[in-house]
C-alpha cells in the first residue's frame, strides 16, 4: 500500500470559457491552507479532471482546455502533454488495470489519446461507433468523452461515456467501438453520460451515471436496469461522479444533486455492489451538485467530495465524520477533485 505521507488533495475549477471559475488548488491532508498549483498550466485553466497515477502520487495528470497536463511533484509545475491533432479539451484519464504506464486520455469530438509509456509519447485512437439517434437528430450535439473505465479482469474490454451520446464499449483494446445504450431511453436524459465504472470484482459488471440517474448492467452494456438512487429532481438524480473504494469493491459512492446547480447536493453510498443506496450524513447541508468525490489509495480511511460551489469536505475516518476545507471565498465551478 502506498504511504499517504505528505497527501495532497487537488480540486480542479472550470466554468466554458473560464467566466465563472477557473483553476488548481492543491491542499495538504495533514494541514495546511488551500493554494493555487497552476505553475505551467494555461492562463486561466479550465480544469475538467484530475487523475493520479497509481503507485506514484507524486505524478498527477490534469485535463485543460488545451490538452492534457502532468506534474511529477505533486502539482508544483506541470507539464503539457505531446497529443497528437490539434487542441482539444481533455474531460477524462484512466489507467490500465495491470500496467500504469498505459494511460487513456478522452476528449472532446470523441477524441481518445492512448500512451503504453507513462505519457512520454501519446498516439489517437480512432472511435467510430453509432451513436443514439436522438443525439443527433434533428442536429447532432456534441460528443466529449467524459468518462474511461477498464475492466479488471478483462482489460480489452474499455467503456467510454459520452457527454451527449451514451456508452461505448470496446472488446479489443480500443480498435473497434459500438454503442450500447440502445433501450434505456425516450429522450436524451439517460445518454447524457457523466461517468461509468466497471466493478473490479465482477467482470463486465458495469454501472453509468446521466443526468437522471444511474443505470446498471450485468454484462458489458447489452441490457440495462434502473439504479436505484433516490430521486431528487422530478427527472431523478443529476450524477456527477462515481467512484469504488480502493480494496473494497462492494463499497460504491455516487455523487451529484437534484440538478446541474442544484440545493442541496447529495452523497450517496452502497455497500453490496450498488443493489441498494443510502444517503451519507455528512453533518451539513451541501450547497450544490457534489462534482468532486476521491478517496485515498493510500489510506482509504481519507475520502474527500466537493460541491460545484466550492464546498470541500473531507473525512478521515472512512465517512463517519466530516469536516469543512472549502475552497477560499469565489473559488467556484467544481469539476474534478484527487487525493493521493
Amino acid at each position: 500500500m502506498t504511504s499517504c505521507d505528505n497527501s495532497f488533495v487537488y480540486v480542479g475549477l472550470g466554468s466554458e470559457g473560464g467566466r465563472e471559475g477557473y483553476g488548481l488548488y492543491r491542499r495538504a491532508v495533514e494541514g495546511g491552507s488551500w493554494e493555487l498549483a497552476v505553475n505551467g498550466l494555461p492562463e486561466r485553466p479550465e480544469i475538467r479532471v484530475i487523475a493520479t497515477t497509481p503507485g506514484n502520487p507524486a505524478q498527477i495528470y490534469a485535463g485543460a482546455q488545451d490538452g492534457l497536463y502532468r506534474s511529477d511533484d505533486r502539482g508544483g509545475r506541470w507539464e503539457r502533454m505531446p497529443l497528437p491533432g490539434e487542441p482539444v479539451t481533455i474531460w477524462s484519464v484512466t489507467f490500465h488495470p495491470n500496467d500504469p504506464q498505459v494511460i487513456y486520455a478522452g476528449g472532446e469530438d470523441t477524441k481518445l489519446f492512448l500512451s503504453k509509456d507513462g505519457g512520454d509519447s501519446w498516439d489517437i485512437t480512432p472511435v467510430e461507433a453509432t451513436f443514439p439517434s436522438v443525439t443527433t437528430t434533428p442536429q447532432p450535439l456534441p460528443k466529449r468523452v467524459i468518462g474511461l473505465a477498464v475492466d479488471a479482469n478483462r482489460p480489452d474490454e474499455i467503456y467510454a461515456a459520452i457527454e451527449v451520446g451514451g456508452l461505448l464499449r470496446s472488446r479489443d483494446g480500443g480498435e473497434t467501438w459500438e454503442g450500447v445504450s440502445e433501450g434505456h431511453y425516450q429522450n436524451d436524459d439517460p445518454v447524457d453520460l457523466h461517468g461509468v465504472l466497471v466493478s473490479s470484482d465482477h467482470p463486465r459488471r458495469v454501472s453509468i451515471i446521466s443526468r437522471v440517474g444511474l443505470f446498471r448492467s450485468a454484462d458489458g452494456g447489452d441490457h440495462w436496469s434502473w439504479g436505484r438512487v433516490q430521486r431528487l429532481g422530478p427527472k431523478g438524480s443529476y450524477c456527477r461522479v462515481i467512484r469504488e473504494a480502493p480494496g473494497d469493491p462492494s463499497v460504491l459512492y455516487v455523487g451529484g444533486g437534484p440538478e446541474f446547480r442544484g440545493d442541496p447536493g447529495a452523497l450517496f453510498r452502497s455497500r453490496d455492489y450498488g443493489e441498494t443506496w443510502q444517503m451519507v450524513d455528512v453533518g451539513v447541508s451541501l450547497s450544490s451538485t457534489i462534482f468532486g468525490f476521491a478517496i485515498n489509495r493510500g489510506n482509504p480511511s481519507q475520502m474527500y467530495c466537493a460541491t460545484r460551489h466550492g464546498q470541500v469536505l473531507g473525512s478521515h475516518d472512512g465517512g463517519e465524520s466530516w469536516q469543512d476545507f472549502s475552497l477560499p471565498e469565489g473559488a467556484q465551478e467544481v469539476n474534478a477533485l484527487a487525493i493521493a
